[in-house]
């Protein structure tokens, strides 16, 4: 860092401060967006559904963040970013407050969308904000931070949604989300503190978009985002219905307690960058040598990830809680290491590639996360695990494409 870069280290009181209010945007972002992945079976009996149309309920949301991630980019280069994640979030929580009175599922599906547009300003700015405030240094580690608080507020907007759904329905589950929300959020307004250097000159938006797509690191990060986030969302959209089924049959406020899962994700987030410190000071050996410190990682969340995969498909309650629980540290692993390293491997139209990143991780998240359901209901669980395990390999493969091609 230069002497003159006016960016507050790690450890510094604006940067915790930094942390705590992103750390509540993220909350009630989160807790929002997939506060109604606890209720999927109470809908789904509400609206006479499959589970292939109720998921419909998050994969329109998680498509309304794809699309409303650039604009809001592109907004926060006018206005700032703190002031453009303010109004996301005022905005989400006025729409959300709104999801609970929807009479049908197309109304339900419809709102949802608009909740996503709302909640996209977050993702889309966090990751430049925090660049903004925090040193290069202090930047992985303030993103995992970052990242922990979104885990935790997706975390929360599930069960609390799960347990409240059960006993009053889910129209009142995904309210008492809602309200939830309106605290943390107000944390966030609370302690945001101001960037500390503007917002660098932007490209004009078809340069800046086809700067990203000509890099091939940036592709191959998108491409992950999208596989993994996909396949990610396809577990969590599914395997409720998975254990409310034979030999399991489980309740709906059972079903919401696994998604205690999600603290295994906060603690990888928080904890991966470290790991990759002591890979890269170790021997870089066997079949990997030679690829980044940050790869190998990533690579090796991805072979958990697998393995979290093959536990859930045996018919024994503690086999499927593992791999759960492996399963989805080892997604938030693999997500914050491809988050820290999207800046590094863009070049020209920098401050768009988080949005592409997030492009791709939200229309993975409707897509395949919708598709996992579709095939649920024609294959069953082992036709579901099939397309997410072929999703995470196609992303890991992608990745030492780039390595061996890019000499690491």
């Amino acid at each position: 860092m230069s002497a003159s870069d006016p960016r507050v280290p790690g450890g510094s009181r604006i940067a915790k401060r930094a942390l705590v209010a992103l750390f509540g945007a993220g909350f009630a972002t989160f807790a929002q967006l997939y506060a109604p992945q606890g209720v999927l079976t109470e809908l789904a009996h509400e609206f006479r559904s499959d589970p292939g149309a109720v998921s419909w309920v998050i994969g329109a949301a998680t498509l309304g963040v794809a699309v409303g991630v650039v604009p809001w980019a592109r907004v926060s280069d006018r206005i700032g970013r703190v002031v453009a994640m303010r109004w996301s979030v005022l905005l989400a929580l006025a729409i959300g407050l709104l999801v609970p009175l929807m009479p049908t599922l197309p109304a339900l599906i419809a709102v949802r969308f608009l909740e996503g547009l709302a909640l996209a300003g977050l993702p889309a700015l966090a990751v430049t904000a925090l660049a903004e405030i925090v040193t290069p240094a202090a930047l992985g580690a303030a993103v995992g931070s970052y990242v922990a608080g979104t885990t935790i507020g997706g975390l929360a907007g599930r069960v609390v949604s799960g347990l409240v759904g059960d006993a009053c329905g889910w129209g009142w589950g995904v309210a008492a989300v809602a309200l939830c929300s309106v605290a943390s959020a107000a944390l966030f307004l609370a302690l945001i503190p101001a960037t500390r250097i503007p917002p660098g000159p932007a490209l004009p938006l078809g340069r800046a978009f086809l700067a990203n797509l000509r890099n091939p690191g940036v592709r191959v990060l998108i491409a992950q985002g999208f596989l993994l986030m996909g396949g990610f969302v396809a577990v969590y959209n599914v395997l409720g219905f998975r254990l409310q089924e034979s030999p399991f049959g489980l309740s709906t406020a059972q079903v919401s307690w696994l998604f205690l899962a999600y603290l295994a994700g906060a603690v990888a987030s928080r904890q991966v960058w470290a790991v990759v410190a002591r890979v890269h000071r170790g021997r870089n050996r066997g079949p990997l040598a030679g690829i980044e410190s940050p790869v190998r990682v990533q690579l090796g969340c991805i072979a958990l990830m697998l393995l979290g995969l093959a536990l859930m498909l045996l018919p024994w309650l503690p086999a499927v809680i593992l791999g759960l629980v492996l399963f989805t540290g080892a997604f938030f692993g693999a997500h914050t290491v491809a988050s820290g390293l999207i800046g590094r491997r863009a070049d020209a139209g920098r401050s768009l590639a988080p949005s592409l990143y997030n492009l791709g991780y939200y229309i993975g998240s409707a897509l395949l996360g919708g598709l996992g359901g579709l095939v649920f209901a024609h294959w069953g669980w082992g036709g579901t695990v099939a397309l997410i395990a072929a999703a995470a390999v196609a992303a890991g493969a992608a990745a030492i494409g780039y390595a061996r091609n890019a000499r690491g």
